[in-house]
């Protein structure tokens, strides 16, 4: 995941009022501890205060309450673009938001499964097939994925939705591994497995 999208996620993960640790924190987001507390420092700059608990059963916490955006288009949003995109003269500006529907498109049409035209290399288009297939037969998918902090690992996901998200597709999944949803790119995805297993 990106910067912005790590820090959301720590966010959400402090605002439920809950200690946690760094090696926790660290483990949740898929990076090292040092990001965590760069992530952290990032966040003290900005006027939002994280506080750390000292000690072996330390950590930190948020004692103040976060009003995080949503991080979801919806049709309405999708649709509404489609009026600003006719109206729109400036050849340039146009463009632009005919770039920011396609992204939405890739949020929310391809979350509800629907065909969908994508310019993707091969190999991308491969592993986006087989995902979307997985999740429209709700079966599991075996790959084995690049971590930045811990390299190549092999998971077992059960694919929900796929979204595109800084110009890099992802899918959300259920893995079996952490036990949580995890949003995996695909270009960090090094092998997959449709397998027969049902979820």
């Amino acid at each position: 995941m990106s910067k912005i999208s790590n820090i959301l996620t720590l966010l959400q993960l402090l605002n439920t009022g809950k200690k946690y640790s760094i090696e926790e924190l660290s483990k949740e987001l898929e990076v090292s501890p040092r990001m965590i507390r760069h992530y952290k420092d990032e966040l003290d700059k900005a006027g939002i205060y994280i506080d750390t608990i000292r000690g072996p059963y330390g950590g930190y916490v948020l004692n103040q309450t976060i009003r995080l955006p949503l991080r979801k288009f919806q049709s309405k949003d999708y649709k509404l673009l489609d009026n600003y995109i006719l109206k729109e003269t400036d050849k340039r500006k146009k463009e632009e938001l005919i770039l920011l529907q396609d992204k939405i498109k890739g949020v929310y049409i391809g979350s509800q499964n629907e065909a969908l035209e994508l310019n993707l290399k091969d190999e991308t288009l491969n592993k986006y097939n087989v995902l979307v297939r997985a999740i429209k037969e709700r079966r599991k998918v075996e790959i084995l994925y690049y971590s930045y902090n811990k390299g190549e690992n092999k998971r077992k996901i059960c694919p929900c939705e796929m979204f595109l998200f800084q110009d890099g597709w992802y899918c959300a999944a259920h893995c079996e591994l952490r036990g949580d949803i995890r949003h995996f790119e695909l270009k960090r995805i090094r092998e997959y497995k449709l397998l027969d297993e049902n979820f």
